[in-house]
């Protein structure tokens, strides 16, 4: 049985010390391609968001009965069954977001912060702690992509969310870096913002604010002293560590 005090600390997990984006490095496709703007990084977020939620709740619930040998195989179906859901309730009421993100919905049935979730966490843990790890992760990749894309946008187009200060700045002499709505911006933005979270969890660790591994450490596991990030605090067969 999961202990109360610990079923809320996958959310705060995947949305700080264990960022998809930040800190893990993954889902690079959708962030450095949807992030032209904030609205599309913010709809393609929230979207995975569902999906991942959803699906490791559902993984969770079944883990007991999937066949080991098929559980790869079953956690796509089961991923592929929400994000084609997704899909059609975006289709239907949000054309527009639809259309601006493109083949980067039906994708995210093999984004690899979803599949590597369900492997991960939600196979081996409790429905309500796999939903709060889905969360987490989910509303932690948002937080990233609508980030990426606020400073892309205000750079190369001099608006964000719809509201455009072009003309004044324009009339100061400003022009727009064109660059950071195109490829080579996503890059630029996204090293710039990693970086600057390495120095402040870099801070952290060095103040005895974080440990290493609650920082996200990316330090090959299998030689750390720790059990790692994921089984340190929700492996139910080890409990709770602190």
């Amino acid at each position: 049985m999961e202990k109360k005090e610990s079923v809320f600390k996958p959310f705060i997990n995947g949305l700080i010390s264990e960022n998809p984006t930040f800190v893990l490095m993954l889902g690079m496709c959708p962030t450095l391609a949807v992030t032209t703007s904030a609205i599309n990084g913010l709809g393609m977020g929230l979207t995975t968001t569902v999906v991942l939620a959803l699906s490791n709740v559902i993984i969770s619930a079944l883990r007991k009965v999937i066949p080991d040998r098929v559980r790869i195989p079953a956690f796509i179906v089961i991923i592929a069954s929400f994000v084609t859901i997704v899909g059609q309730f975006l289709e239907a009421y949000l054309p527009a977001l639809n259309s601006a993100l493109g083949m980067f919905i039906p994708l995210i049935v093999v984004n690899c912060i979803i599949l590597g979730r369900a492997e991960a966490f939600a196979s081996k843990n409790g429905m309500f702690a796999s939903l709060m790890d889905g969360l987490g992760m989910g509303l932690g990749f948002t937080v990233a992509l609508t980030l990426i894309g606020c400073v892309r946008e205000i750079l190369g187009s001099f608006s964000v969310f719809g509201y455009s200060f072009r003309e004044p700045l324009e009339s100061a002499g400003m022009a727009p870096i064109a660059i950071f709505v195109m490829a080579p911006g996503a890059f630029f933005v996204l090293a710039a913002l990693n970086a600057l979270m390495s120095v402040i969890r870099d801070k952290q660790i060095k103040a005895g604010k974080q440990s290493k591994i609650k920082a996200g450490c990316g330090s090959d596991c299998a030689s750390c002293g720790d059990d790692g990030c994921v089984h340190q605090f929700y492996d139910e067969k080890a409990g709770e560590k602190e």
